[in-house]
């Protein structure tokens, strides 16, 4: 008798110990509580089980404990029946609120007691109109009152097209409006960073002209938007009666994102120029995506959501190939881009994971994915202006010889003159013909002429450094601008120039330079122009004299009149 009756009471203490563990005790000043270890769930595969069912004895009893740590189911066609309790040992009663953080469940139920005892339901969810919530916030925010020394039990229905996550916590009133605050500032901020890129670099557009400025604006205002949906803030000020628009578009803005992000990526890393095999991959990739975006308010919203997902995922790793290849081709934007979509890529994966309910449904898996987003955004604005740069750069570059240009030398001789000038240091100047072009050009062809220029550039580049200027100033005659050089180094470099000239072996042409060299060493001119006519006379006289050699000339002071010229020097390549 004594056995049977400690068994009992060691029943009892079980029992009491576990209905103990599934529920919550709250305190006056509740702070924000996750309500997932206090949670009991049943599944309804078929969404069929009505309230009034749930509160017999068998369906109460299959109400299990749930034992992870989080509660994220994915795409699941399951309604699911979620039960927990909580209990206010005090003498006063506690106003709280439930709130349920992931803002895109299709249909949410919740039931409650009243002071009476009778259940009082709300059926909300985002399939319904916003003004279904009890309190108009993009969340859904459940207030309920635990009357004092009780305990309360409360449910609540999940059944969703979406990813279902069930996200639950409690509080008190005053520690959610704190963290409520908190929140919108966090999110104020976010949206206006993508504000402010797309002004500018509106601005920034205006000025440059170039359309990559268009596709990046397009993109970040669909992503801004994209996002705006995903945490309700969309259908709380936008379309608030028109549950329909609020989750169509949601899917329509992840197409637009998608489309206008690999148009943009095309354009940043000059995909048909650099990496032609997967930009045609990336445009057919995007060319599918535009009817699948017109047709997916109409189609299955968990068919189009999935695919759109994979769509991502796929666009992301592809952006990554073509930005490697050219990076690995040189383009500067590139490294910019290959940042920000690495980025981007990881927290993607991260994201869909937790769609899919690899992940669990919690803060970092949640919002990484929007705080990459932003971060991509700054490192491409970056990759535009790089892209600027780029393109000023092409501007300026002489395409045969790879050299800068007259305009780019015309820009840069006089800053460097008076930079000199101001200094105290040497500038010189080599002006450098290329001997009988036009005889080339009559007896081989001007594609061999062609050829003969690139060689002159190529060799030009190999045998100069920064800060050197070498320049194609037009024709065969190339400029070179040496800075902090004196007449005896330029010299000595013009030489060099010519032997090495004088060695190419190009298609058995005979290819000789002549070289004018002429240097500013305190006051021998008083402008640039004048350095650059003294260098020409030098490059004119070496050519009379009989070409592929060295005329280095000086100047007594800078008057400029001829009558005070010194004697042009001649150094002949022996």
């Amino acid at each position: 008798m004594k056995l049977a009756v400690t068994l009992w009471g060691f029943i009892l203490l079980c029992l009491a110990c576990g209905a103990s563990a599934q529920s919550l005790t709250v305190s006056t000043d509740q702070d924000a509580v996750s309500l997932t270890p206090f949670l009991r769930l049943l599944e309804d595969p078929r969404g069929e089980l009505t309230f009034a069912q749930l509160q017999t004895s068998a369906y109460q009893a299959r109400l299990q404990a749930w034992s992870e740590p989080s509660a994220n189911f994915g795409y699941s066609r399951s309604a699911y029946w979620v039960a927990f309790t909580l209990r206010n040992p005090t003498g006063q009663p506690q106003s709280l609120l439930i709130r349920q953080d992931y803002p895109l469940i299709d249909y949410l139920d919740f039931w409650a007691q009243d002071d009476s005892g009778s259940w009082q339901s709300i059926a909300t969810g985002d399939r319904r109109p916003f003004a279904s919530r009890p309190l108009a916030l993009r969340d859904f925010v459940f207030p309920v009152s635990l009357p004092p020394q009780s305990e309360r039990t409360f449910y609540l229905r999940y059944a969703s097209q979406g990813s279902l996550n069930i996200g639950l916590s409690v509080s008190s009133e005053t520690a959610y409006l704190s963290q409520l605050e908190v929140e919108q500032l966090l999110m104020g901020i976010y949206y206006g960073g993508f504000l402010v890129l797309v002004i500018y670099n509106l601005f920034l557009f205006m000025a440059v002209r170039d359309r990559a400025y268009v596709y990046y604006m397009g993109y970040v205002l669909s992503y801004g938007l994209y996002f705006g949906a995903l945490n309700g803030v969309s259908f709380r000020f936008l379309w608030p009666g028109n549950p329909w628009l609020a989750n169509e578009i949601l899917v329509i803005l992840l197409g637009m994102t998608l489309i206008l992000g690999i148009q943009f990526a095309r354009e940043i890393c000059a995909g048909r120029q650099l990496a032609p095999r997967t930009d045609r991959l990336a445009r057919l990739l995007q060319y599918s995506m535009v009817p699948l975006t017109v047709i997916a308010p109409f189609a299955s919203y968990r068919l189009m959501i999935v695919a759109f997902t994979v769509f991502a995922l796929v666009a992301c790793v592809l952006m990554l190939v073509m930005g490697a290849i050219s990076l690995l081709r040189g383009s500067i934007s590139a490294r910019y881009f290959m940042v920000g979509w690495i980025t981007l890529l990881a927290s993607v994966i991260v994201y869909v994971f937790k769609t899919f309910g690899l992940l669990p449904h919690n803060g970092f898996t949640h919002n990484a994915f929007q705080v990459a987003a932003l971060i991509e955004m700054l490192l491409l604005s970056l990759a535009l202006g790089a892209r600027v740069n780029e393109i000023r750069k092409r501007g300026y570059i002489d395409e045969l010889s790879h050299l800068y240009n007259r305009r780019y030398f015309d820009e840069q001789l006089p800053k460097e003159f008076h930079f000199a000038n101001r200094s105290g240091t040497p500038l010189s100047l080599l002006m450098l013909d290329l001997d009988h072009f036009k005889a080339i050009n009559d007896r081989y062809g001007h594609r061999q002429g062609d050829r003969a220029i690139a060689a002159i550039g190529q060799l030009i580049l190999k045998q100069v450094r920064k800060p050197v200027l070498a320049c194609r100033y037009g024709g065969e005659e190339f400029a070179i601008l040496l800075p902090r050089t004196s007449e005896e180094q330029a010299a000595i470099i013009a030489q060099r120039l010519v032997r090495r000239v004088a060695e190419l072996k190009l298609y058995e042409l005979p290819l000789t330079v002549s070289i004018g060299v002429a240097s500013f060493e305190g006051d021998d001119f008083e402008a640039a122009v004048q350095l650059f006519e003294a260098a020409d006379v030098a490059l004119y006289r070496a050519k009379q004299a009989g070409r592929n050699r060295v005329v280095v000339s000086a100047q007594d002071t800078g008057s400029g009149d001829d009558s005070r010229r010194r004697p042009v020097r001649e150094a002949v390549n022996s």
